[in-house]
């Protein structure tokens, strides 16, 4: 019976190692997996869910994560308001979900900053551009490969001024 108590024992001994061994890799592999999760991953994740942006200059922009890409997302901040912000202006996400969508597809990838600011300028609408401080408003009258035209509607068409609005500057852009 002593034997087979030593035994026993041993069995244990050896069954406690090898859990703790299997846990650390379980660790270590969560550890690693964790550390290839972009941000942009996530907020992919977190679509129709309600979050909080901040950017450098901006007050905290809250509400549903309508849309994301790569380069921008797309929240609602109302019923029919909407804040275009890219995500290199991003300095904090709050609420966000800790789940992780799979890597975008090559369409999704291909969708840049200029695809949806081209939307916003074939609308003709009416947007606030906050770009490192400056706010704008007026109407997107072009799009090129690193900047957006921007006509203020603030003033009469004759004394109207076009500025050129550079993406690496741009904070966020209201619609609504």
């Amino acid at each position: 019976m002593r034997w087979e108590a030593l035994f026993d024992d041993m069995e244990a001994q050896l069954a406690a190692v090898h859990g703790a061994a299997t846990r650390l890799d379980v660790a270590e592999l969560t550890r690693a997996e964790r550390a290839t999760v972009g941000l942009v991953d996530r907020l992919r994740a977190a679509r129709d869910t309600t979050v909080t942006v901040r950017t450098a200059h901006g007050e905290p922009l809250r509400g549903p994560l309508v849309d994301s890409a790569p380069e921008w997302l797309l929240l609602a901040l109302g019923p029919v308001q909407r804040a275009l912000v890219p995500t290199a202006a991003v300095v904090v996400v709050g609420d966000l979900t800790l789940h992780a969508a799979p890597a975008p597809g090559v369409v999704e990838r291909r969708l840049g900053l200029g695809h949806a600011l081209r939307a916003l300028a074939r609308d003709r609408a009416v947007v606030r551009v906050r770009s490192a401080g400056v706010e704008l408003v007026g109407r997107v009258d072009r799009v090129g490969a690193d900047h957006l035209d921007l006509t203020e509607t603030v003033r009469p068409a004759v004394d109207a001024t076009t500025w050129a609005v550079p993406f690496a500057t741009l904070e966020v852009v209201r619609s609504g």
